[in-house]
């Protein structure tokens, strides 16, 4: 470990920091694990606690593998010590050295060593906390001890809310109703702590056990003897320590207390932990597994099978068709299983370490039977072993299979945190072979980071700022070097669709998204539906991930449903009246952005749009109206030339943004003014102001103020020394800023929250400000102020994870000034940075469990099974809950009684030269047998009956209406239908692909 262990490597970190918190990394960082067993699911295992950062790893296992495996799992985190051990763990082992850890993982263990083993560790004082994981080819099982008492801090995690308050009654009880009908997230039992209440004073700084009476409401007890409330208020929930008792593995043998995953199948855990311990029975009796294909074997597995369920308190009706699978796989490897029973149980191991999140309770079995259902029918022959590298994966989906998984050509979007797990299950189940015209296509176009480090397995150090398709793809060769792969640099975007077109598309069997954005996946989703390509998506955020599986004309796809748009801060909130940390972290990013962004690069764009000053001054003289022109000229007029100016320049915005403002608000709207409805102005959710006197020996001024000049030295192009930025440095320029007196300005301050942001460069400017910019652009001209160098700024892109830089400098200090002013409780730099540069919290044991479960249904996919056959997941370890559905089924919409379409279908129509529109239309007619009542490309209308001149248009020829470029061979168009019934509204109808000649007609629709 590091030196100092109480020290976390942000920039290696972050986005884990915001899933597990300090505490928890601190206790990782100290805790020592001991993991046997390094097959498939053991190096899942061992990953994901590396990457995680605990202190060491002992892996215990066969010599030779552990030679080969060691320095790639060692290697993946500088700060995790792992060492290796070759001696046998067996029932005959003295386990005292077990002593030495705080948690013991066993995979690949007899059942009879595992429960030994957890015997030992729950006797300890405190017990070790032991985890038992299993792999039999399809099913799996993670079983968890962690003590008769195992204290959680934080069961779920969740970041508590503050909510303000509407109303407390007088009363007994006391009835809180939430501010504008927010949904307070509450439960029963849990308890809230007060703070800014008025009136009812008594309750500030009190915590209350809480009944929930309905989504907006709860009450807190007998408010009776209080003070009757006034106004204002802030209630947050009081996350409160859990206890959680375990069995050992002996007395949970037979009354297993199990997860169910899939509800479609409730009785499986309960089936796969009869059909398991049969097996454990089978290996007592026969000292090995069952035989690949062999019927014999089989039987004896479903006879044990009944014989272990008779004797279980909890039956569940014994399932023969599990249990021959069983038999038949259970010398086989499922990769993508491993993947995602690796990341729950590593999952385990975190908490089991840090006491954060609940723990699984105490068995969790899930199985891929939907992989195997439809291959049971194949002869023997295709499951025997060859001797190569996929003889485990061979075991269970056969021969066949394994060469259509050689053959398939995909292109996968994004390679980070996911793309990295999605590559590595393609090299192990060996996706898209040289040798077998097979191909992986990858972009991304980011750089790697060192933040990306602590998830995305595939990069090292030294991969540091270079691209990370290419690494990934390189990284994936050394896995498996027998894949094809191509890596691209590219956004996946309509840029790029000349890259990515429909020619391109034809050539694939399926589309996998990687991708961290909302955007970029519906563009994917447009482009997959468009060219009736199967897409398999997925994500996380922290402990949370899910996966969607999008099968043409099976399912619904990505864009078939939308999640609510992400509530946006009124604009005066952010302005004049913000109430909690969020809204004045937003402030500051958004000052960061027009300050050192967008004003540059506007100026930019407007200098580069004139030959010259000259030109600018003789424009605006002949009183032409120049967009921007005020605004960048003031720029020009004000531009300092030195580091002094950059200091005084910061000093004045800190006057305006922390003083002045307070100062004006309070002028406009004085503490004690009421509405027309008698309320008070200044009730909560608003705060009154307090103007801030500037102190530089106030670490937070001194802050500001350097990281404000250091941007405006970067956008001016302007050097400075470290020693410049040295506090006597600094208060020497400012002892000789002139700061003017404050006068207040009679304005209007926005208080409406429906009131969009202005857009500055197209405000109307008065005349007098018109002559006040024509003079500051002569004078700077006479002053020889207008030089190319004097013409151009650098912009600054917010850049969160280099503190060197000084951006979250400015937005932390910016933030925190502001909070300040407003009696608003400061966020630390960690929160500031995670809310202003949008962080999504990750961490590697969801990436793992997501793209495993992604990977099997791709086999699914490329098997082409039926809509039963397939999955969408949604979890989250932190609780921990999975829960895996049926995927939505296509909806038809229709239009006529015979005719109907979806999302799949798409109508095609081939023209020539001098096919008119109304030839369009016939054709539709003709070949679909209803006739277009609109037609519509892009935004553009072709043809709408009610438009004045429309008709004229359909003489006219789609090549005219349409200007397509010359070699454009096609284009969508959206038409519509008249309704059945009068009045009623249009219907929509599929997209027509128009092909302006003839040669389209070998594509199919």
């Amino acid at each position: 470990m590091a030196a100092d262990p109480m020290e976390i490597d942000d920039s290696l970190y972050s986005r884990q920091r915001y899933v597990l918190g300090d505490s928890a990394m601190h206790q990782m960082a100290q805790s020592n694990v001991f993991l046997s067993g390094l097959g498939g699911l053991g190096v899942e295992i061992a990953k994901n606690i590396v990457l995680a950062g605990v202190k060491s790893s002992v892996e215990k296992c066969v010599l030779t593998i552990v030679e080969a495996v060691h320095p790639h799992v060692a290697e993946l985190n500088p700060y995790v010590q792992v060492n290796t051990s070759s001696s046998a763990l067996d029932e005959n082992t003295d386990l005292s050295f077990l002593k030495n850890y705080q948690c013991v993982i066993l995979t690949e263990a007899r059942l009879k060593l595992q429960k030994k083993v957890n015997d030992f560790c729950h006797t300890q004082q405190p017990p070790i906390k032991f985890i038992g994981c299993d792999l039999f080819g399809i099913c799996a099982r993670v079983f968890c001890d962690f003590g008769d008492a195992f204290e959680v801090s934080d069961p779920t995690g969740e970041e508590p809310k503050e909510i303000f308050v509407q109303n407390i009654t007088q009363d007994n009880p006391g009835v809180v109703t939430c501010m504008d009908s927010r949904t307070h997230g509450l439960q029963t039992g849990q308890s809230v702590v007060f703070r800014e209440v008025h009136g009812m004073t008594e309750l500030n700084g009190t915590i209350r056990q809480i009944t929930v009476l309905s989504p907006y409401s709860f009450s807190i007890g007998d408010t009776s003897n209080l003070q009757p409330y006034a106004h204002g208020g802030i209630f947050v929930q009081i996350k409160t320590p859990k206890s959680y008792s375990f069995q050992r593995m002996e007395d949970q043998l037979l009354d297993p207390q199990v997860v169910t995953p899939d509800f479609s199948k409730p009785e499986a855990p309960l089936q796969i932990h009869a059909t398991l311990l049969a097996l454990e029975s089978f290996q007592e009796h026969h000292h090995r597994l069952p035989n690949v294909g062999c019927l014999q074997d089989a039987e004896v597995l479903v006879k044990l099978t009944e014989e272990v369920t008779e004797t279980l308190r909890n039956k569940a009706p014994v399932n023969l068709e599990l249990a021959r699978c069983v038999s038949r796989l259970a010398r086989g490897l499922l990769p993508p299983l491993a993947a995602t029973v690796g990341g729950i149980a590593s999952q385990e191991v975190l908490k089991a370490l840090t006491g954060k999140f609940a723990p699984l309770q105490q068995w969790f079995y899930v199985d891929a039977m939907e992989v195997v259902k439809p291959l049971q029918s194949l002869p023997v022959e295709e499951f025997i072993p060859k001797g190569d590298r996929y003889d485990a994966l061979r075991v269970c989906i056969g021969e066949t299979m394994c060469q259509k998984l050689h053959q398939l050509r995909v292109f996968m979007v994004g390679c980070g945190a996911i793309g990295c797990e999605m590559l590595k299950n393609f090299a192990l189940l060996g996706v898209g072979l040289t040798n077998n015209c097979g191909e992986i296509s990858i972009t991304d176009p980011d750089l790697i980071e060192k933040s990306n480090l602590n998830r995305q397995f595939l990069f090292r150090p030294h991969h540091i700022q270079k691209p990370k398709s290419t690494t990934a793809a390189a990284a994936t060769l050394e896995i498996n070097p027998q894949l094809q792969i191509e890596a691209h640099l590219n956004k996946v975007c309509p840029a790029t669709e000349a890259m990515y077109s429909d020619q391109f598309y034809s050539r694939l069997h399926l589309v996998v998204t990687a991708l961290d954005n909302v955007e970029a996946r519906r563009y994917v989703d447009s482009r997959s539906v468009s060219n009736q390509k199967p897409l398999l998506d997925s994500g996380t955020m922290g402990t949370k991930g899910h996966t969607e599986i999008i099968v043409p004309n099976m399912t619904e796809s990505y864009n078939s449903h939308r999640d609510p748009p992400d509530e946006e801060i009124p604009f005066c909130t952010l302005k004049s009246f913000p109430a909690v940390i969020e809204h004045t972290i937003q402030w500051a990013r958004d000052k960061f952005e027009s300050a050192f962004s967008h004003k540059p690069s506007i100026y930019n764009v407007f200098w580069q749009s004139y030959s010259s000053a000259e030109e600018v001054l003789q424009r605006m003289k002949a009183r032409e109206s120049l967009e921007g022109s005020f605004q960048v000229i003031k720029l020009l007029s004000r531009r300092p030339t030195q580091w002094e100016q950059c200091v005084t320049l910061a000093r004045l915005k800190f006057d305006k943004y922390f003083k002045r403002k307070a100062l004006q608000l309070l002028h406009s709207f004085p503490v004690g003014t009421r509405l027309k409805d008698g309320s008070l102005f200044w009730q909560s959710p608003k705060r009154p102001p307090s103007p801030i006197e500037f102190d530089l020996k106030d670490n937070l001024h001194f802050t500001f103020i350097v990281s404000t000049a250091r941007l405006f030295a970067g956008i001016y192009n302007i050097p400075y020394s470290e020693e410049d930025l040295s506090q006597e440095a600094v208060a020497r320029i400012i002892s000789d800023v002139k700061i003017p007196e404050y006068t207040p300005a009679e304005k209007r301050i926005e208080t409406d929250e429906s009131a969009k942001k202005p857009d500055h460069m197209k405000l109307t400017v008065s005349s007098e400000e018109e002559r006040e910019a024509i003079s500051q652009l002569e004078e700077a001209m006479v002053s020889h102020s207008v030089t190319p160098e004097r013409l151009r700024m650098s912009p600054v892109l917010f850049e969160k994870d280099d503190d060197s830089n000084g951006h979250m400098d400015f937005v932390a200090s910016a933030s925190s000034l502001r909070a300040r002013m407003y009696g608003i409780k400061a966020a630390d730099r960690l929160k500031t940075k995670r809310i202003a540069g949008k962080i999504i919290p990750a961490i590697a044991t969801a990436t793992a469990a997501v793209a495993g479960l992604v990977a099997v249904e791709a086999i699914k996919v490329v098997g082409g099974y039926e809509f039963e056959s397939f999955k969408n997941c949604f979890f989250n370890l932190a609780i921990p809950v999975m829960v895996l559905t049926e995927t939505a089924k296509v909806k038809r919409t229709q239009i006529r009684e015979n005719i109907s379409f979806s999302i799949w279908d798409r109508w095609t129509i081939h023209g020539h030269e001098d096919f008119t529109l109304s030839d369009f239309m016939n054709a539709v007619l003709e070949k679909y047998g209803i006739e277009p009542t609109m037609v519509v490309h892009g935004v553009k209308m072709l043809y709408v009956p009610v438009m004045p001149g429309h008709s004229k248009r359909l003489k006219l020829t789609m090549q005219k209406l349409i200007k397509p470029s010359s070699d454009r061979r096609y284009v969508d168009l959206t038409v519509s239908f008249a309704a059945e019934a009068d009045g009623d509204e249009d219907l929509p109808g599929p997209p027509v692909r128009y092909y302006f000649s003839q040669e389209g007609l070998a594509e199919r629709a």
